[in-house]
């Protein structure tokens, strides 16, 4: 008898660590956490108020990008752009939306032709950015966050 209690006694004290939970710091679950997200892709897309009803992913973006693709292309349509040679270039701009739904160029990429022709490029294309319908920025794990996308536009002017 006093074997068996001995045993049981022994049993008990090492099965203790059998019961003893791992604790992970904080540190560790938001490093695990952080690995699984994919950076360069949001949950929503950024809206605008005319794109509300777009419920799907692929609908939102295709909204969002001919929203911003016709206002542009109206306003360059109503200038009066006088060239000395006929100007076919497909301009890359670079926007840049902020967690508050703020619209902003950060770059513009054409050609040296072009910048020649229309020097006041630049400032036709940021004054071309207002009047868009307000704006909602995109959302990733339900927060909003700062996004940035590359619109091509092409411009032809005889």
């Amino acid at each position: 008898m006093r074997y068996l209690v001995f045993v049981l006694l022994f049993c008990s004290f090492y099965s203790c660590n059998y019961y003893e939970k791992k604790k992970l710091d904080s540190d560790t679950i938001l490093m695990e956490e952080l690995k699984t997200f994919n950076w360069n892709e949001v949950d929503r897309y950024p809206n605008f108020e005319n794109c509300e009803s777009s419920i799907d992913f692929q609908d939102s973006k295709n909204c969002f990008e001919q929203t911003i693709t016709t206002h542009i292309s109206e306003y360059f349509g109503a200038q009066n752009i006088i060239v000395t040679q006929t100007v076919s270039d497909t301009i890359r701009i670079d926007l840049l939306v902020s967690n508050n739904g703020e619209l902003q160029i950060s770059k513009i990429q054409t050609q040296e032709v072009t910048r020649s022709e229309i020097p006041d490029l630049d400032s036709i294309l940021n004054r071309s950015l207002t009047g868009l319908p307000k704006l909602y920025p995109a959302i990733k794990r339900s927060q909003q966050v700062q996004t940035a996308f590359q619109l091509p536009i092409i411009l032809r002017v005889e």
